[in-house]
């Protein structure tokens, strides 16, 4: 159990944040969601109140170092110190061949996916290097360490997470702090419908999944509260997958 830790969840509003939020929330902790939709975070701030201790909604655009500076100093300032941050904000871009990619849809992927991971880690650090202690799980995906046609700014944002991850990781554990990430596989979520367009594209997708089936957003939330927690105190560095045996081949 996890009652009292102090958990900070970005893009926790929907799909595989609101179900870690939520499991988290389960096992006791303090759960702070952050994203853009007040309204919605309200409802989920509600919802997980009547799971755990405490819950608390913080508007946060994490392309936006003021905003992740204040997320973070909020957190602290609200409970105290910051036990657990689960940095799963992110987006699918725009999907397409390479030759129809733009300067804008470039920054569109890399400054959500890859700057808003890097601002997160540079505040989230600074508060559990004071601590000296405190785990970071990083959201990458099954694309991170493998190629896929029409999703190339996807696919190397994703392999910049799992980059500053490994790094991070490098100067984290001189003052007592895990960085690891997960990196799942296709999980039904409205990302993934967006991302497939349309549901033969989803089946297909769905076919090359050993286990012939979509990860639940709950499995992946399971993860992320493992290696978070004390259970998984001699593992960081490390990008867990949890993709139905997609990268088994």
């Amino acid at each position: 159990m996890m009652v009292g830790w102090v958990v900070l969840i970005t893009g926790g509003l929907t799909g595989i944040g609101r179900a870690a939020a939520v499991a988290f929330a389960k096992e006791g902790a303090i759960v702070v969601v952050a994203g853009r939709r007040e309204e919605a975070g309200s409802e989920l701030v509600r919802q997980l109140r009547t799971f755990g201790p405490e819950a608390e909604f913080i508007k946060a655009d994490i392309r936006n170092e003021d905003d992740v500076q204040a997320m973070v100093d909020k957190t602290v300032a609200r409970f105290g110190r910051l036990d657990v941050a689960v940095n799963n904000a992110g987006t699918e871009g725009t999907p397409g061949p390479i030759t129809e990619q733009t300067p804008e849809s470039y920054a569109a992927t890399f400054d959500t996916n890859v700057l808003g991971v890097l601002l997160c880690m540079k505040h989230e650090l600074r508060v559990m290097r004071s601590q000296a202690f405190g785990s970071i799980v990083n959201i990458s995906s099954t694309m991170g360490s493998r190629g896929a046609p029409n999703a190339s700014l996807y696919v190397a944002s994703k392999h910049a997470v799992e980059g500053l991850t490994k790094s991070a990781t490098l100067e984290a554990a001189a003052f007592g702090v895990r960085v690891n990430a997960v990196a799942p596989g296709p999980v039904d979520t409205a990302m993934l419908d967006r991302f497939t367009g349309s549901d033969d594209r989803k089946a297909g997708l769905i076919a090359g999944v050993p286990l012939r089936r979509a990860g639940r957003p709950e499995e992946i939330a399971d993860s992320i509260v493992f290696l978070a927690s004390d259970k998984a105190s001699f593992i960081t560095g490390q990008i867990i997958s949890a993709n139905g045996g997609k990268t088994a081949s």
